[in-house]
């Protein structure tokens, strides 16, 4: 199993629409890709590790596929889609993190 992490940081000037990236963004994701993704998961920002330091990212996706292969050729189809719809909830760019699921 991976777990592929869309991570949008923080910082000065970032705006992030929750409600639209949960209700519109991901959805559209997990539909358009159908049962190829096995699970979803979206995370807000709330703190960074010392007290009163902000999050380091205002929010996080996550979508988990079986493996690489099937996540590059379900991905690779659609992208455009979902790369066109970033900007109608953040002015962030997002980091993209790939991680074999251990537990």
């Amino acid at each position: 199993m991976i777990k592929v992490s869309v991570l949008y940081p923080s910082g000065d000037g970032a705006t992030f629409d929750m409600g639209y990236y949960c209700d519109s963004h991901m959805a559209m994701v997990r539909d358009t890709l159908g049962a190829v993704c096995k699970n979803i998961a979206v995370e807000q920002g709330l703190a960074g590790g010392a007290p009163g330091a902000p999050p380091t990212y205002v929010a996080m996706g996550h979508l988990y596929f079986e493996s690489v292969p099937e996540f590059q050729a379900a991905f690779a189809t659609h992208a455009p889609k979902f790369l066109a719809d970033i900007p109608n909830f953040t002015n962030v760019h997002p980091v993209i993190q790939v991680s074999e699921v251990k537990m």
